[in-house]
Parts: C-alpha cells; sequence; structure tokens
C-alpha cells in the first residue's frame, strides 16, 4: 500500500497553469473564462461575478477570453486556454496565459517536479504540442519577461484527491487530520519534495497554521510559485463532492489568486516606476502627480480592503498576499510616494517665495525712484531715465547680495552653492 503522492496516482487530478505573456493582438477567442461544470450549472463569468466586488469582477471578467481545445501528450490532457489582460501604465500588451490540463495515470507531483524543473525530475510536459509558444502562437508572445521580480517559471494551482491508499493525507477514524496531510500539500504547493528542498522541524511544524481548511473535506495552501488543493478523504468518483470542488478550484479559487497576481504586477510596476521619479532633472512635479494618480487607481480598482464576498476565496486571496507581502509592499510604496509629494511641495513652495521675493527686489528700488520724482513733481524725461538707471543698478547690486542669491536659488528650484561668504 502506497501513502506518497509521488508514488500512485490520485482519484483526480488537475493543475492549471499560470503564466506571464505579452499580447501581440487581441485573440480572436470566446469572451469571458473557460466556464466548467455542466451546461445547466456553467460556471461563467455572468456566476462568478456574484463572488467579488464589482472592481474586481471587471478587472478579472472584463477583458478575458477563452479557447476550448483538447490536447494529449502523455499524462496530460489540455482541456483549455485563457487569456486575462492586466495592462499597467508602463506596459499595455501584458497579460496572464492559463492553461487547465487534467493528469491521468501519472502521479501529480510528478508532473510538478517535472514543470518545476526539479533536479532528478522528468521532462518538462510543457513542451512540444504543450509548449505555450505553440499554444499562444499568433497571439501572444510566451518568452519570459525582463520586468522586475518577474516570475521565471510559471505558477501552478494544483488539485488532488486521493483513493483509499493515500493514507497520508486521510483523516483517521476520530476526524483528525496527520502531521504527514500538511506535509504533502506543501509538497504539492512547492513542486518538490523533501529532498529537492529540505526544510527545518521549525518550518514544516508552520505548514498546518498556513494550511487553510476550506472544509474537513480538503485543504489549500498557498505558495510563492505554486498553489495547491488536498482532499482528505476518498474520492468515491463521479457525482462525488469533489466534482464540485475540482471546479471550484478552476473556477472562483484560481480567480482569487489571479487577483492576487494582477495586484502583485501592478505593485511591482509602481516600485519600478518610483525607482525612476529621479532619472531626469525636468518635470519631477509631473511625474510625482502622474504616480500618484496610478497609485489612487490602483487602490480605488484592485485594492480595496473586501474584493470578495466568499470566505474561502478571500482566505486564499489574503494568503496570497501575505505569501508576497503585498500590503508591506504598498505600504512602502505610499510611504515613498509621500515622501515624493512632500520635496515637490516644498520645492513649489521654495519657487513661490522666491518669485516673490524677486518681485520685492525689482520693485522696491523703482517705486523708490518714481515716488521721489513724483513728490519732486519732475516730470522730465532725462530724470525719468536716470531714476529708471539707477533702480536697475540697485536691483542687479541687490541680486549680489546673500538675500538677492537666496532668492535666485529658491526660483529655479534647485540648491543653492555656498560661497565662501555664506
Amino acid at each position: 500500500m502506497s501513502d506518497g503522492l509521488g508514488e500512485a496516482a490520485g482519484a483526480r487530478q488537475t493543475v492549471s497553469v499560470v503564466l506571464p505573456v505579452l499580447l501581440d493582438d487581441e485573440p480572436d477567442w470566446d469572451e469571458g473564462p473557460l466556464p466548467f461544470g455542466t451546461e445547466q450549472r456553467s460556471w461563467d463569468a455572468e456566476r462568478r461575478r456574484g463572488y467579488f466586488a464589482p472592481a474586481a469582477a471587471r478587472a478579472l471578467y472584463g477583458r478575458r477570453r477563452h479557447r476550448r481545445m483538447s490536447v494529449t501528450e502523455g499524462p496530460l490532457v489540455l482541456e483549455g486556454l485563457e487569456l486575462l489582460r492586466v495592462a499597467t501604465p508602463r506596459q499595455p500588451r501584458q497579460a496572464l496565459g492559463v492553461l487547465h490540463l487534467t493528469v491521468h495515470g501519472a502521479p501529480l507531483l510528478d508532473v510538478l517536479r517535472a514543470i518545476g524543473h526539479r533536479t532528478g525530475a522528468g521532462p518538462d510536459p510543457l513542451t512540444g504540442p504543450l509548449d505555450p509558444a505553440v499554444l499562444f502562437g499568433g497571439v501572444a508572445d510566451t518568452a519570459p519577461p525582463r520586468a522586475p521580480f518577474a516570475l521565471s517559471r510559471p505558477y501552478t494551482v494544483a488539485f488532488f484527491t486521493p483513493d483509499a491508499t493515500h493514507t497520508a493525507v486521510l483523516r483517521d477514524a476520530d476526524g483528525a487530520l496527520p502531521a504527514s496531510a500538511d506535509h504533502r500539500l506543501r509538497e504539492l504547493a512547492s513542486r518538490s519534495t523533501e529532498a529537492d528542498n529540505p526544510s527545518p522541524p521549525e518550518r514544516l511544524a508552520g505548514v498546518a497554521t498556513e494550511a487553510i481548511r476550506i472544509s474537513a473535506d480538503w485543504s489549500a495552501l498557498i505558495g510563492r510559485h505554486g498553489a495547491a488543493f488536498l482532499g482528505h478523504r476518498p474520492d468515491r468518483g463521479p457525482g462525488d463532492f469533489y466534482e464540485f470542488a475540482a471546479v471550484q478550484a478552476r473556477a472562483v479559487y484560481l480567480d482569487a489568486l489571479l487577483l492576487g497576481m494582477i495586484q502583485r504586477d501592478h505593485l511591482d510596476a509602481l516600485t519600478d516606476e518610483l525607482s525612476q521619479v529621479f532619472d531626469s532633472a525636468p518635470g519631477l512635479a509631473r511625474r510625482v502627480s502622474a504616480l500618484e494618480r496610478n497609485i489612487a487607481v490602483f487602490r480605488s480598482t484592485y485594492w480595496r480592503r473586501h474584493q470578495t464576498v466568499h470566505g474561502p476565496a478571500d482566505g486564499l486571496l489574503r494568503a496570497f498576499q501575505a505569501r508576497h507581502r503585498l500590503p508591506e509592499l504598498f505600504t512602502d510604496i505610499l510611504a515613498e510616494a509621500a515622501d515624493y509629494s512632500r520635496i515637490v511641495q516644498t520645492r513649489e513652495s521654495g519657487q513661490i517665495a522666491g518669485a516673490l521675493g524677486v518681485l520685492t527686489v525689482l520693485g522696491l528700488p523703482l517705486g523708490t525712484a518714481l515716488s521721489v520724482l513724483q513728490v519732486l513733481g519732475d516730470e522730465d524725461p532725462w530724470h525719468l531715465l536716470i531714476a529708471l538707471t539707477g533702480a536697475l543698478a540697485a536691483t542687479a547690486a541687490a541680486l549680489t547680495t546673500r538675500y538677492g542669491r537666496l532668492v535666485l536659488a529658491s526660483l529655479r528650484g534647485g540648491p543653492r552653492r555656498r560661497g565662501r561668504g555664506d
């Protein structure tokens, strides 16, 4: 009898592969996400919208297309493709491609290890007819992007239900879940065995607190490069609850993770934009203003506190955010943008003060000269010209003083060079 996920295939095995792509053109595919379930109860865009806030639903389903197709290569069967446009202000062609696969006859963990290019694993199954470059040919460029923090390998969302032989993941007669179940869950999420990626005992003990217990029947775990759903009782085949669970894992729960990926991509784009604020001197105020606008659009569209009304989906989204430290990243972005905004405000205040100082330096000598001529009743044009010349000379002399240089430096908006006499 086998109790290891790497030794025997499960009763029901699926994997959705998510990878970043750049759209060449809007594909002539069917609109909306790939619908799962039966025709009577199809999990299409209309049904899924009810699980998300309106802004999140627009982001997930407003610019999403799918294509049904069947490709069999070894133990893998491709059921369909999806493209979700996730354009950022600096990369309007950015999108996420999704491959929905079913695994027959082969251990799911072996397939995941091969996708993750683990040492000693089999050849990458996403080659040949299942190569993303072939599947998305003419529609999107699947070459790994060079943007900051871009994933070098696809993100996998695995679903596994056991049969009676997978004793390590099954609840016992008292309903208790063995520690080995969370160990197997970690293997599926990380696409690795203990030999691939040994973990300290403290890390293994923490998996139990990170796992999301969707119900007594199954759990989920979110990792940096993959997520996993694992059943905890034997799958009874057609008509079993796991039939519905498999659909949920590919529909609403996958959508929650896709929303997290959209958030991550936009935060990466904002971080890149922050790093280039001071690349060129002119136009700082304009760049900071554009940055603040992009942050406001991101917060109103993608970062509301409650993006989904569905408990497990909301837990999955928050787990993805925590795994990628998105809340901390967004807090840092807000703090840094606020610092830049204060710099711009300080510079603009200094320029306004400098302009007022220039008006004072220019106006005081001239006003004094004209007032003297008016008091004396002198209307001779030559005297007026002499007065103007004297006022300009006094102004020029005033601008050479420490106060005058300070006024000019403030008007330019740059740092004032200090001289020996300052």
